[in-house]
């Protein structure tokens, strides 16, 4: 059997009135959600990390609230990229990386920055903002990951400069934004964006499978088929890991979509009835 990275599938957040009652059961303390939300889901993207910074000791109960194995997506504040000169971000990523989050530990995943549809691809921008981007924090090695959102960026000087540096740039899933499939680090990164809250699932089983099927050939070391890559030369063809989140307008049905990928795609998880 060919060898293939972990696949993590997850949702954005965990905190989400609309899942009382429907993802988490009828009565449960607010104060547990995390720890039912990861018993049942391999990964999350928190996402209140782009609009606020939280002090050591909430990090720490996120991490104490989850199981082994389990991994957080952390996105980056939005003071860091919501800049007209990247190269001005310096005191904001330090600001930013400087919060407690190394207090996650082991849970601790890539970090997304995610750009604004208005933010265009200059090259020499991004090359300083990259230089900015720390390696390790508290010796523990960090992955990052791009999240662009403007047709500029579909550019092979774009997909060179992250692979050179190492940043994966996220698939969005997403008629609004690129789609920028190429593998231009050790990680794939993926966000689903339109799920549908009138299927119970959130995607048909057909499209379910469909994309179940990318994720496996994304962490067997391949692009799936059906995409076409901006830059061919590519990167040698190695097990990645890979996480998928479901992150879509109305949300209420991603973290049963999230479930239902995690069933086809990592078998031997169990989630609790």
């Amino acid at each position: 059997m060919a060898q293939s990275g972990k696949i993590r599938c997850g949702i954005g957040g965990w905190t989400f009135e609309p899942w009382r009652g429907v993802f988490y059961p009828a009565g449960l303390s607010q104060k547990k959600e995390l720890e039912y939300a990861s018993r049942r889901l391999t990964a999350i993207e928190i996402n209140g990390t782009y609009y606020s910074s939280f002090k050591p000791d909430s990090w720490a109960k996120w991490r104490e609230s989850t199981p082994e194995g389990f991994k957080f997506a952390v996105k980056a504040s939005r003071f860091c990229v919501n800049r007209k000169k990247l190269t001005d971000a310096k005191p904001s990523i330090e600001m930013f990386m400087g919060q407690g989050m190394d207090e996650l530990g082991d849970r601790l995943g890539p970090i997304l920055w995610q750009f604004m549809a208005t933010k265009k691809f200059d090259y020499d921008d991004f090359a300083g903002f990259f230089d900015l981007l720390p390696d390790r924090l508290n010796g523990g090695k960090l992955q990052h990951v791009i999240e662009v959102r403007n047709g500029t960026f579909a550019d092979p000087k774009f997909v060179g400069l992250c692979r050179d540096r190492g940043v994966a740039i996220c698939v969005s899933e997403n008629e609004n934004y690129p789609l920028i499939p190429d593998v231009t680090a050790d990680l794939v990164y993926l966000r689903l964006i339109s799920a549908d809250d009138r299927i119970e699932t959130g995607y048909a089983p057909k499209d379910l499978d469909l994309w179940a099927g990318r994720f496996k050939d994304y962490a067997a070391g391949d692009i799936p088929g059906d995409f076409k890559p901006v830059d061919r030369t590519g990167l040698p063809e190695t097990p990645r890991d890979v996480y998928a989140f479901v992150i879509h307008e109305g949300k209420v049905r991603a973290p049963a979509a999230a479930m239902e990928f995690i069933k086809r795609v990592d078998p031997d998880f169990e989630i609790p009835a």
